[in-house]
């Protein structure tokens, strides 16, 4: 019988080292093409949007999707994972707090492989849910991260924030983008990090605007960049703003867009010197939710937690 995990159960379960390993993991497979990712789908509501994207880890041994409704008074998600091997259904998890943590962990990932060697300091431009998740992620995967500057418009939020990870806070953009790792994640239309702003050696990891009309890097970025990477080209070409517009301004080409998995799988090298500036533009991949989905599903039954439906 499936395993039903709500929200609280995935926080207890799952720990910040848990979902990077999960991602890593699922990264490798990607690279090696034992994993088959589809990209994520959109649909109208009347007040909001449905959203639809699967993967099947053949590795793993699990099919799954990740599906949300994102309306004004709330965003339910859910992953529902299939075990191929037995033919049933394994598992239905509540995925809010899944889907912060692989987000997170995709940065953590992407900081593990690209930022330069030493890196001491991470800036964070948004002091939101998936914020949190970016600082537990990029800390547990660079323990040599001594000091967090954050900022966002709000004052309230940013002191709550600031007091909840233990960072401290900027008095504009500008101060946070001035550090070693540089993590974007607002739900801002128009460029919230400037490229004159980074210092050599930056590594951007921008999570927000997947949306084809939003932005939250400028061309500048772009244009300092050594090298260019996102999760999925596929998918940054239907949803990612950062990337399309330079792309049709003719500031980058899709042909300089790599892929994270083939840094990870050793096909490209990714950093070259210590200056270089580095970018990695995520819009969130169902392969990572099957990933960290069969991590949590693996812990609940190794302690008894969830119910049987």
């Amino acid at each position: 019988m499936p395993l039903y995990l709500t929200e609280a159960e995935v926080a207890e379960l799952l720990t910040p080292a848990d979902a990077l390993e999960a991602v890593e993991g699922s990264f490798r497979r990607l690279a090696e093409g034992a994993v088959e990712n589809l990209p994520r789908r959109r649909a109208r509501l009347e007040h909001g949007q449905f959203a639809l994207m699967a993967a099947v880890d053949g590795e793993l041994g699990f099919a799954g999707l990740k599906s949300y409704a994102w309306m004004e008074d709330g965003t339910p998600f859910v992953v529902v994972l299939f075990d191929t091997q037995k033919a049933e259904l394994a598992a239905v998890i509540e995925a809010d707090k899944l889907g912060q943590l692989r987000t997170g962990a995709a940065s953590g990932v992407a900081a593990k492989h690209l930022a330069r060697e030493g890196a001491e300091s991470l800036g964070v431009i948004g002091c939101g849910w998936q914020a949190r998740s970016q600082v537990a992620c990029i800390r547990e995967a660079l323990p040599g991260i001594e000091r967090v500057v954050a900022y966002c418009r709000s004052e309230d939020k940013l002191r709550e924030f600031c007091k909840e990870v233990g960072a401290e806070p900027g008095e504009s953009h500008r101060d946070p983008a001035q550090q070693d790792v540089v993590v974007t994640a607002t739900t801002s239309k128009d460029p919230v990090l400037r490229g004159e702003w980074l210092r050599a050696g930056a590594l951007v990891c921008a999570i927000g605007a997947n949306d084809p009309r939003r932005r939250e890097l400028d061309n500048v970025v772009l244009e300092r960049a050594a090298f260019v990477c996102c999760d999925s080209v596929e998918q940054s070409r239907l949803e990612s703003g950062d990337l399309i517009e330079p792309v049709e301004a003719g500031v980058l080409d899709w042909l300089e867009v790599h892929q994270l998995q083939e840094v990870i799988g050793g096909e490209l090298p990714g950093r070259q010197a210590d200056d270089d500036i580095m970018v990695f533009k995520s819009n969130g991949l169902a392969a990572w939710d099957v990933a960290i989905g069969a991590a949590v599903l693996a812990k609940a039954r190794a302690v008894g937690a969830g119910t049987q439906v």
